[in-house]
């Protein structure tokens, strides 16, 4: 059944700390709080912009350095800062017509819960909480920050047979 909806899937959408990073943050003197990517999480993302497919960050977390992370993966849609992401997730649908059914979502805490359950496919890293964990379809066996996000948008890729690159680039595109 998972492998049949992975099929249909043409958007992702993550959420930040917790996903795309470990989780931890360093605060700085200055008040900032820095994350910590994974470049192999990076090459997916922006793999599946490359792709044609819908990427979209939805996060309560927000800097100028996540703005220009995302930015270097050529992601469009960031949405940071964001206290209902329902609400924002809805709105990007319309925007771009998407059927919720077309989505994979991959979350980690309880802000990402009721997002969660509106979606085609709910999934996880391996170390979500377990609210997260018992709603999703798929759960990665890769922790938040360490390929999580790369192995869902590899499963859907490989399955829709896009996953090779005919011009892989080197440069890291984090810029």
């Amino acid at each position: 059944m998972l492998l049949q909806k992975l099929k249909g899937i043409t958007t992702f959408v993550f959420d930040v700390d917790g996903v795309l990073t470990n989780g931890d943050v360093i605060a700085t003197e200055s008040g900032e709080l820095m994350r910590t990517f994974n470049i192999k999480d990076g090459y997916a993302l922006q793999l599946a912009v490359k792709k044609g497919y819908h990427v979209c960050i939805i996060s309560g977390g927000r800097g100028q350095a996540m703005e220009k992370r995302f930015e270097g993966l050529g992601i469009p849609d960031v949405f940071l800062g964001v206290s209902d992401k329902v609400e924002v997730f809805n709105d990007y649908l319309e925007i771009y017509t998407i059927k919720p059914t077309q989505v994979l979502y991959m979350g980690d805490d309880i802000p990402d819960l009721n997002v969660m359950k509106l979606v085609g496919i709910p999934t996880c890293p391996s170390d979500a909480c377990s609210d997260i964990k018992a709603i999703s379809e798929y759960i990665s066996p890769f922790k938040g920050g360490q390929t999580a996000a790369r192995d869902v948008i590899e499963k859907v890729l490989r399955i829709q047979g896009k996953w090779f690159d005919a011009n892989p680039s080197a440069v890291d595109s984090s810029k």
